[in-house]
């Protein structure tokens, strides 16, 4: 049988924890045929010279819902090894939108996910506006890589209620039903799941919170049971001072696997022990059928920022109404006295949750812009102020200041320390996930955090075998998420792979480039040995490019396996 493609000669790893072989891969009608030798002949033949084949990364965190609509590759994730990735976390995506709130959605989406609002109303193509309608025009664009969406609480709440869904807590009940059918057509559609947030970090445009964060867990809860009786669909949730109890209680409920999303849940040198505990919680609820799962970063949560976009200290008493101002706005209240007032005292009792704890030796100084500061580049704000005999509060504003809100500073808040890091990506209840790709571009690019994974993790300090971490990448989070027949290289398996070299794999410093829509900045990653990436059998990346395609070659996934608890061990109504 003639082969579409041959890849020869490669070390493959199956995803699946078995042991590499050398070995052909045959792909045909974009699904893997063989695995072993063959001298059948192809379509296309590629000699990998004894690189490492192993399926492509399984991305279940990001946020390209807008990007896809003008950049169908997903850049810059297929450059990055990820095959797949679910869209729509937190629920933060862009459906259901009715044309007179599509604005505020944007809005909302900009600040949350520290997005270019120019860039998002110049590049997103609203051809859809119920979730069905959105499936449809994903296929119509054609991605580079498998996507999957999930249903989003915030944006479905802004669909029925508008600008209330920020101010008022209760729905009414011809509200909450009509939020309901729209979870339940999201999911008749080919919804992965829900997704909702209660985390205090996630504030809208002008400081307001995002919509899902001040409705009541029983709306919470409502919507989850109109998930219906699907048997596949996960709900993911950033869940801020919510409890694993909260979570579990729900799984129990509607026999849903639950997937969170914290700081909380990440290590934190200050409270060694806390994110540990949660995960050792979801440990002791799955052991009693109730599935909850932490979706773990393998990198520090970091973000560069400057003071005219402060993102790190949204949370924080002070910012509540200014997050949108315009940076001559922020000069004016960063003068005041009473907002610094303010922010010290919330500085001296932060909340669980929120991302910056008041550590400033986490805070570095990358890129002061006068000459005169120059020696200040590389040091904390801690340092500075240490040096100075200042409060570091006021180094940072002051700073800033003098720069006219043009310095460029770098913090790693959470998950910093590696031995507490890897107990947490060992944890049978953790997930590597959260790369935010789509997301926060001003401020980072995570979008390469598996071949991140692969180089530190796996190559640098030997905490997981190549073999374990390309698992722990690939059909771990595809067989938790319900996605048949990804992650694996195996006979039947579709041929999303990653061919490369594990002695150069990694990524390299971010860069800024201006390709955004309207000529918006963005950060951005390169691959370090990666030599090629195949989507549903046909190369998207060839190590240095993408391959031009009128339609890409990958699938708007919309069935799943189960993924739900059908025995359930409660049942409340």
């Amino acid at each position: 049988m003639m082969q579409d493609l041959v890849i020869r000669g490669a070390v493959v790893i199956d995803g699946l924890g078995n042991e590499p072989v050398s070995a052909d891969v045959a792909v045909k009608a974009g699904r893997i045929t063989m695995v072993g030798e063959t001298g059948e002949d192809s379509l296309q033949t590629i000699d990998a010279n004894g690189l490492t084949l192993a399926p492509g990364i399984v991305d279940l965190h990001t946020h390209y819902d807008a990007q896809i609509t003008w950049d169908a590759t997903l850049s810059p994730s297929p450059s990055l090894g990820v095959t797949s990735a679910v869209m729509g976390n937190c629920g933060f995506g862009i459906v259901p939108s009715p044309p007179p709130v599509r604005d505020l959605i944007l809005r909302n989406l900009s600040v949350v996910e520290g997005m270019n609002l120019d860039s998002l109303r110049a590049g997103v193509r609203w051809k859809f506006e119920e979730f069905s309608d959105y499936i449809s025009a994903l296929r119509n664009i054609g991605p580079y890589i498998n996507v999957a969406v999930l249903a989003g609480h915030s944006v479905i709440r802004t669909a029925v209620m508008g600008e209330d869904a920020s101010l008022r807590e209760q729905a009414t009940l011809q509200e909450l039903e009509l939020m309901g059918k729209m979870v339940a057509e999201a999911m008749a559609s080919g919804a992965i799941g829900f997704a909702s947030s209660y985390s205090l970090n996630h504030s809208g445009y002008n400081g307001v919170p995002m919509p899902s964060t001040i409705s009541g867990w029983s709306e919470f809860d409502f919507l989850i049971k109109a998930m219906g009786e699907h048997s596949h669909g996960i709900v993911q949730l950033a869940s801020g001072p919510r409890s694993i109890e909260d979570l579990e209680a729900i799984s129990a409920k509607h026999g849903r696997a639950m997937f969170l999303s914290t700081g909380m849940a990440m290590f934190n040198e200050q409270e060694p022990y806390r994110a540990i505990d949660i995960f050792n919680a979801c440990a002791a609820a799955n052991a009693k059928g109730r599935q909850v799962y932490v979706q773990i970063p393998c990198q520090p949560l970091s973000f560069d920022f400057t003071m005219a976009n402060a993102y790190p200290f949204y949370s924080h008493d002070g910012f509540d109404q200014i997050k949108a101002y315009n940076p001559e706005q922020l000069k004016t209240v960063f003068r005041e006295d009473d907002f610094r007032r303010r922010f010290r005292a919330s500085l001296a009792n932060p909340q669980p949750g929120m991302i910056f704890q008041g550590n400033w030796e986490r805070v570095t100084i990358a890129i002061p812009t006068l000459k005169k500061n120059s020696p200040l580049a590389n040091q904390s704000i801690e340092e500075v102020a240490r040096t100075q005999n200042r409060d570091p509060l006021d180094v940072i504003l002051d700073l800033s200041l003098e720069e006219d809100l043009q310095t460029t500073f770098i913090g790693q808040f959470l998950n910093v320390g590696d031995a507490g890091v890897n107990e947490l990506l060992q944890h049978e209840s953790g997930v590597v996930a959260l790369s935010d790709a789509g997301a926060h571009l001003t401020f980072m690019c995570e979008a390469g955090f598996g071949l991140h994974f692969l180089a530190k993790w796996v190559r640098e300090r030997g905490n997981f075998t190549l073999v374990h971490g390309i698992q722990r990448l690939t059909s771990h989070p595809a067989d938790l998420y319900g996605l048949i027949d990804r992650g694996r290289i195996v006979p039947g398996a579709y041929a999303d792979l990653m061919l490369f070299d594990p002695d150069q794999i990694g990524v390299t410093a971010a860069e800024r480039i201006q390709d955004l829509p309207g000529g918006g900045s963005r950060t951005i990653r390169q691959p370090l040995g990666l030599h090629g990436v195949f989507v549903n059998g046909a190369q998207v990346f060839d190590g240095e490019k993408y391959l031009d395609y009128a339609t890409g070659p990958g699938m708007v996934l919309d069935h799943f396996r189960s993924s739900k608890n059908m025995s359930r061990v409660s049942t409340e109504n």
